[in-house]
This record gives structure tokens, sequence and C-alpha cells, in this order.
């Protein structure tokens, strides 16, 4: 069975293997590497007690990654507890989402919501990349689509994450096109199909190859061919045989949807 936190540590295994240099996010923007590295991050967009798991499988294998908790993840005593393990705290914001596409209100989201994870030395942040009612309409119904990290993007505002202290973002802050160029692996929509990722990939990335199961993702890194960036979402990975079925029928009619709206 594939999504189960067993496979996980098969595939933690695997990476703690001599060969690759792992690191969080803040690690490789302070001092990049260019040959084989993976960098292990997680979204916490559910089930914090999941990410708390993850931490330890991590920790069992000498591995450090970065994880994003938004403010509906936000718990304080599993979060001081990941960051004892030796991993890194994020802040996965959706302050787009939240103001409606209202960049001035969005910055104050952020604002207001980065003073909250200032307990956790937080350098780096993501964006959540939810699915919005708007992301159904035809394109020229809704001309104004955004993605979070466009509150960011320089030709649309002029505000810059690096004022609240913050060195990085994994979609912005990471070149995805150079010859050292980490390839990037997602399990979002509990697959690592790139097919089913709406917003939550790079602008103009172009995979290397193509993986669908973890297994085939263990096998990739066995190879040793090119350095990585993988994306696992904690409330992905469960050993309970009922919350994985009903995380498995979900994710796959969700998926069904983000065919639908990639074709739009």
């Amino acid at each position: 069975m594939d999504f189960t936190f067993k496979k996980y540590e098969e595939l933690c295994r695997i990476i703690s293997r001599p060969g690759y240099k792992n690191l969080t996010l803040e690690e490789y923007l302070r001092k990049p590497q260019k040959n084989k590295f993976i960098i292990l991050r997680h979204d916490v967009d559910k089930k914090p007690k999941n990410a708390l798991e993850i931490a330890k499988i991590e920790k069992k294998y000498g591995l450090k990654s970065t994880f994003y908790f938004r403010m509906k993840t936000f718990d304080k005593e599993i979060m001081k507890e990941i960051k004892r393990l030796g991993h890194e705290i994020g802040y996965q914001y959706e302050c787009l989402d939240e103001a409606d596409g209202d960049y001035q209100k969005a910055l104050e989201i952020f604002e207001k919501n980065i003073e909250k994870f200032r307990d956790f030395d937080v350098k780096t942040i993501a964006m959540h990349g939810g699915i919005r009612i708007q992301d159904f309409l035809p394109r020229w119904k809704n001309k104004d689509k955004w993605k979070n990290r466009d509150l960011w993007n320089k030709n649309k505002c002029k505000y810059d994450f690096k004022k609240f202290g913050i060195i990085g973002e994994p979609y912005l802050s990471i070149d995805y096109s150079g010859v050292s160029r980490p390839e990037y692996l997602s399990d979002t929509s509990r697959s690592w199909n790139l097919k089913y990722k709406v917003k939550d990939f790079p602008d103009n990335y172009k995979p290397r190859v193509k993986i669908k199961k973890t297994d085939e993702l263990i096998g990739f890194i066995k190879k040793g061919d090119m350095s990585m960036c993988i994306l696992a979402h904690p409330d992905k990975w469960n050993n309970c045989i009922f919350p994985w079925f009903k995380e498995l029928i979900f994710q796959n009619s969700k998926n069904m949807v983000k065919l639908f709206l990639n074709k739009c």
C-alpha cells in the first residue's frame, strides 16, 4: 500500500543513504548546493499530528525538513516538538485567497499572521495552493485569477517578503531552470503525477521524469541522477485503514475536478 507511514519510512531510508546531501529550505538558500542534494518539505494542510509522525520518522533516519503550517493547522505544542527534533518551521500563507485578491488587505493579513510564528524563528514561507470557486470560471470571466504567491510578484505589486525577515519561498527562490536545478516532486492530490497539480508547482517548470507512485520515486532516488525538492503532505499518509481509504476516495474524486480545471 502506498501513502502509509511505513512506505514513507522506506523513502526516508533510501534518502538517508550516502550520496545525497539532505537540506531544509533555509539551509539550501543560505548555502546553495550544486551536486546531489534533496530538500525535504511538508505543507501541513490538515492533521498536525500526522506532521509530528512524519517528523519522528525523518529524525529516526537522521533527516531534517521544513514544515509549513497554515493558520488553520497552527499547533504550538506540536510545532515546538517538531522543531526540537531538528526540523525547520515555516508559515504556509494563503493571504490573497483570504483577502479575495485584495493585495493591500492580503499584506495586512500576512503581517498579522507572521507575528504568531516569531517564536519559531521562521525564515522561509510557502504559499497554500488551495482551489477556490473562482477557479471553475472560464479564463475570460476570471481575468484576475491569482495564486497566493502573486503577493510577491513585482509585476503586480511592490511587496517584498524580505521586509519581514524572510529569506525565501520555495516556488520563488529556487531556480528550477538551471543546469543543476532540482527536480520538483510533490504528492499533492495523493499522487506524484504532475497532471493533478493546479497551482502548487513552479511557474514554467518542465519535469524531466514521470513518477506516479512512491516506489517509483524510491527507484528514481536510488539511481542518484539528479537533485530533488520533495514536497510531502502529512495528511496524505496514514497507517490506519479507515482514514487511508477515506483519503484515497476523497482525493481520487478531487483529482477529476483538477483535471477539468487544468483543461479550462
